[in-house]
């Protein structure tokens, strides 16, 4: 549907820190089903095309707990192809006494979990666009319950393979410590719009009328602190840009915030608000 290609902006990659890599690769290969693409002995990035990887993970020195009440990742979001691929990743985590959680957003179908370090993890698919219902530029969402008796009954049963090679990061929702200067940033810096509040402590943003790439929130406390940088949680996420000028004019923009932006391996590197680190790709 091109949501989550050019010229939409879009995150295309996120890489979050785990206590154990061992036990983080058992779990997102056999549970949700990546492949390694390539690792090291504190990293691996994991794909689910074989080329392309759009979750990584890494074990820091000295690693602490996921700190409670504080910025940062609140959960990663994988879009799947069909509905389908989503009937059969539930038969498998049922195989497999997964425990999961669930939801109608609307605009799409959607499962919960979070990975043995409490990172939290979305599986989704899409509704089809038409039935979006839009009023006042915002979008209708919503957590009614899912219908999984419709979902496994009206999908065929396949065997389970892992993810299938089209999944893509479909968006990633973060704790914020306030929302104020979070949307001025992501909206008049990194040019996304609001598509949905959620009442006073929760907006959604997008580009391209998606129902959102990036959602944002203060459930971990209006104020909450940044962790420290070796504690379990993100470590960044990428958001890909149609061109070089189209980057060039979001890094002149943040610069006129008073927002920092560094150059680092060919990316441009900034922190939102609350500390959650980007890189500005194309």
């Amino acid at each position: 549907m091109g949501f989550h290609s050019k010229p939409n902006t879009f995150v295309g990659h996120v890489k979050i820190k785990v206590q154990n890599l061992e036990r983080s690769l058992k779990y997102y290969q056999e549970v949700i089903g990546f492949q390694i693409l390539e690792r090291t002995n504190t990293t691996a990035n994991l794909t689910a095309d074989g080329k392309t990887s759009i979750l990584s993970i890494e074990q820091p020195e000295n690693v602490i707990p996921k700190q409670r009440n504080t910025t940062g990742l609140y959960h990663f979001a994988l879009l799947l192809p069909k509905r389908a691929d989503l009937a059969n990743i539930v038969r498998h985590f049922v195989d497999n006494g997964i425990q999961i959680g669930s939801s109608d957003h609307l605009v799409s179908e959607a499962l919960y979990l979070s990975d043995p370090d409490g990172n939290g993890i979305e599986i989704y698919i899409d509704r089809d666009p038409s039935v979006w219902n839009w009023n006042k530029g915002e979008v209708a969402m919503t957590v009614d319950p899912l219908d999984f008796g419709d979902l496994l009954s009206s999908e065929e049963e396949q065997s389970w393979k892992g993810l299938p090679a089209g999944t893509v990061m479909g968006h990633i929702h973060l704790h914020v410590s306030e929302l104020k200067q979070t949307e001025e940033f992501y909206t008049k810096g990194l040019g996304f719009e609001v598509v949905c509040r959620y009442g006073v402590q929760a907006l959604f943003i997008s580009t391209g009328k998606y129902h959102h790439h990036i959602g944002l929130n203060t459930w971990a406390g209006v104020g909450a602190p940044t962790p420290p940088e070796n504690s379990v949680g993100l470590n960044y996420f990428t958001l890909i840009y149609d061109n070089e000028e189209a980057r060039k004019r979001v890094v002149e923009k943040l610069n006129n915030m008073g927002a920092a932006v560094s150059e680092e391996n060919g990316s441009f590197v900034t922190l939102d608000p609350s500390g959650n680190r980007i890189y500005l790709q194309i």
